[in-house]
């Protein structure tokens, strides 16, 4: 379980492009060639973590709970199976907002917003890593939990067009409308396509 301790504007947050720079160095805690972790520690927040590969999906969360490399959670084991399953051989978990909290109800209340334009930047840069970026849309109702939450899905959605991304959903949409969350999901689930202009505008 992990709790924010402080919101985090109160926090000396640690650039993305700084916070790479260094998750790329060799690490006793995990073996970098296999792992991405930005930042490269445990810590209030969390840019990116996931597996290295030629054919990467990235997996878009809401928000880090207390997953790190060699100690995925149990969504995090979820999106690295799906991802397997459909073809990919690796997966980059990212999220619409980077603070930690186990619980979403935890989360701040307010979008910080040089925490998103850090988390950003590590969206950018996993799109940079594929020709042909794969999106997986995977955040469920909790999307819900913040009004701010899709005002920073609509510039990651801005983001992905720019890179000419192709975004997915796993299995149906629930009656909700929003995309299923991955913990639940079978491995055997298959991506669908995903029209994430109509879905903002819904």
């Amino acid at each position: 379980m992990h709790i924010p301790q402080a919101t985090t504007d109160t926090l000396v947050l640690e650039p993305f492009f700084p916070a790479l720079e260094a998750a790329l160095l060799p690490s006793d805690a995990y073996d970098v060639s296999r792992w991405l972790y930005v930042p490269n520690r445990y810590s209030e927040y969390r840019y990116i973590l996931g597996t290295r590969g030629k054919a990467p999906l990235i997996c878009v969360g809401i928000n880090p709970s207390t997953a790190a490399p060699d100690a995925l959670d149990p969504t995090l084991q979820s999106v690295e199976r799906i991802a397997r399953a459909n073809g990919y051989d690796s997966f980059l978990m990212f999220n619409v907002y980077a603070q930690r909290a186990t619980r979403p109800d935890d989360m701040e209340r307010c979008c910080n917003p040089a925490l998103h334009a850090e988390n950003r930047k590590a969206f950018r840069y996993l799109l940079s890593l594929s020709e042909h970026p794969a999106v997986w849309a995977a955040w469920g109702s909790i999307i819900e939990k913040r009004e701010y939450l899709m005002d920073c899905m609509k510039d990651f959605a801005a983001d992905g067009q720019a890179a000419g991304a192709r975004w997915y959903t796993a299995g149906p949409l629930l009656k909700s409308g929003h995309p299923h969350h991955p913990l639940y999901l079978r491995r055997e689930t298959r991506l669908l396509d995903f029209d994430i202009g109509a879905y903002l505008h819904a």
